[in-house]
């Protein structure tokens, strides 16, 4: 067994993955693949939250999103894909969990007035899209992450799940509600208190110029998209610049592309200064430089995504998936068989098989 600390995190299948994940949470994914014991989630049961009349949708994009992992290089020797449905666990942690939260403590969560604001339901969602808030602690907490490898607009739901994992400890193991969040474990807390961490791009900026990237909104650069197609978007990105002699802002969106992808700091320098003083240096031949460096990222990530394609491809995802729920659901069975001995639910273990 592992003494590895452990990383929780992943993704909802909505669609494509893009470059703003890749920034915000994928690199460090798989930065610390080798440093950390990291389990990846396809939170496949959060997407029927807003969906849950695609069915047939929500199944293609989890195994979508699952080759996009493998193609950035999720190794899954080295790593743990968890499909949500399949870890019973997390939904019975969930209902658990949801005792000790308040409902207007869930519905103060800025990411989740957000997302009601961005998809505009108004106060039409369904009594599950607030409830994902609670389960996503207990996607976390199932697996005792003590890490969380987030974007930016994740943070409010890791502080929640902060609070859920304290209230737990105090309420049913007896720890002192001073106790600081690293001694948790040690005073007999049941769950870590796990931290966020960040990705060096807590917010880019889509295509539009002002909004963060998102697929719905079409202002995405894909990972899957080609040469072509991220030279098509990059030329759209709007600076409001009118001239290669106009004096240009290196605050804007374009500029947060070229420190966030050219990789040699020197040719970063040198543009910030050319741009800056209006040195005869256009957006369209700094969006080209940025479409270069881009497609030198994506390139072999759409290579080994090729190789994923077809029914071939989905059958080895399934593979994958199928063998890796057996190790998911072993750990978040002792989980939850511990949170359930602090609560005095320990009337017998069950034993799960998957095929």
């Amino acid at each position: 067994m592992s003494h590895r600390p452990r990383i929780l995190t992943g993704d909802t299948p909505t669609g494509a993955l893009h470059i703003g994940h890749w920034v915000g949470s994928l690199e460090n994914r798989v930065r610390l693949q080798d440093q950390y014991d990291c389990f990846f989630l396809l939170a496949n049961m959060h997407a029927f939250t807003t969906r849950a009349d695609k069915a047939d949708d929500i199944r293609r994009d989890t195994l979508e999103i699952a080759k996009d992992w493998l193609a950035v290089g999720i190794d899954p020797e080295r790593s743990t894909l968890v499909l949500q449905t399949e870890i019973p666990a997390i939904a019975e942690l969930s209902w658990y969990f949801a005792m000790l939260t308040p409902f207007n403590r869930v519905m103060r969560n800025p990411t989740l007035k957000t997302e009601i604001e961005l998809k505009d339901l108004g106060d039409h969602y369904s009594f599950g899209f607030p409830l994902y808030a609670v389960g996503q602690c207990a996607d976390i907490l199932a697996f005792r992450g003590d890490l969380v490898p987030v974007g930016e607009d994740q943070v409010a739901h890791i502080e929640m799940c902060r609070e859920v994992a304290r209230r737990f400890n105090w309420t049913y193991t007896g720890v002192d509600p001073q106790t600081k969040d690293e001694d948790h474990l040690k005073q007999g807390g049941v769950f870590p208190i796990p931290s966020a961490l960040v990705g060096r791009i807590g917010r880019l900026v889509g295509t539009d110029g002002k909004n963060k990237m998102s697929k719905s909104l079409g202002n995405a650069i894909l990972l899957t998209d080609t040469a072509k197609d991220i030279k098509k978007k990059m030329g759209a990105l709007y600076t409001g610049r009118q001239s290669m002699t106009a004096p240009g802002d290196i605050n804007n969106a374009l500029f947060q592309y070229v420190r966030a992808f050219i990789k040699d700091p020197t040719r970063v320098a040198d543009l910030e200064d050319r741009y800056s003083r209006g040195d005869n240096i256009g957006d369209g031949h700094v969006k080209a430089e940025v479409a270069d460096a881009l497609d030198e990222l994506l390139g072999p990530m759409r290579e080994r995504r090729a190789a994923l394609e077809g029914p071939a491809g989905d059958k080895r995802v399934l593979e994958i998936l199928r063998a890796h729920t057996a190790k998911a659901n072993a750990i978040a069975e002792e989980t939850l068989y511990a949170a359930k001995q602090a609560m005095k639910l320990d009337f017998g273990r069950r034993t799960l098989s998957f095929g």
